[in-house]
């Protein structure tokens, strides 16, 4: 595999494109929301900048809007991202050896959609951790520019416009099609789903999230350990 600079920039970039090509019109869609929120575009490109995860950022201004302090969305938003813990210790096995630096640049990039492309590449023997970072942060640099165009256009667009509201649900059932790749996938996504409607129909907030996702994980290690041959 070359290993020049140019070429892993290119092998970056070629496996980063669909990633960016989905980014932009969520990405627009979510600074036009924040716009709505009350967010200047500044605000929104510090966000995109320190944050760097969709759900949790659609969350945070849906929790704004609504009026709720500080704390609760520091502490939504965290129990939302927990799963990058979980990604993160996934990919580690193949970052062995690298200095601490880099590691806190890889780290700061991971998404759902960068953590499912490298996840693959790495299993193919065919990548390395310089052209996963190349996608990490080009990916970076779509979502934070899309972001800020879409606060900055925001003020042009009526609220519930093109059916924007629903573009970050599109995106996530995308994401949910490509992983069901057996039907232990299928049993949790259809658990996670129903705990996430009816906790949502009983408690109020945001916590159904956090507790479907932890009773769907729960739900699908328990079917891999009774059934381990399907």
């Amino acid at each position: 595999m070359p290993t020049g600079n140019s070429s892993i920039l290119k092998d970056g970039l070629r496996a980063a494109w669909p990633i960016c090509l989905g980014y932009v019109p969520i990405g627009l869609a979510f600074g036009v929301l924040a716009q709505k929120a009350g967010l200047s575009p500044l605000a929104v490109g510090v966000m995109s900048a320190l944050v760097f995860a969709g759900s949790a950022q659609f969350i945070a201004v849906a929790m704004l809007g609504a009026g709720a302090g500080i704390a609760s969305i520091i502490a939504t938003t965290f129990a939302v991202n927990l799963r990058h813990l979980l990604m993160s210790s996934a990919l580690s096995v193949y970052l062995r050896g690298i200095r601490k630096r880099w590691l806190t640049l890889f780290a700061y990039g991971v998404t759902d959609e960068s953590f499912a492309l490298n996840l693959v590449r790495f299993r193919e023997g065919n990548w390395d951790w310089k052209r996963a970072l190349t996608v990490n942060h080009v990916t970076n640099a779509v979502w934070v520019a899309s972001t800020v165009a879409g606060a900055l256009g925001g003020a042009l667009i009526p609220a519930h416009a093109f059916g924007i509201d629903y573009a970050l649900m599109g995106m996530f059932l995308c994401l949910l099609v490509y992983q069901l790749r057996g039907r232990i996938y299928v049993l949790t996504a259809l658990v996670a789903g129903a705990a996430a409607v009816g906790i949502s129909l009983t408690v109020p907030g945001n916590s159904y999230i956090v507790a479907a996702s932890v009773i769907a994980a729960t739900a699908g290690l328990f079917i891999r350990r009774r059934w381990p041959s399907r």
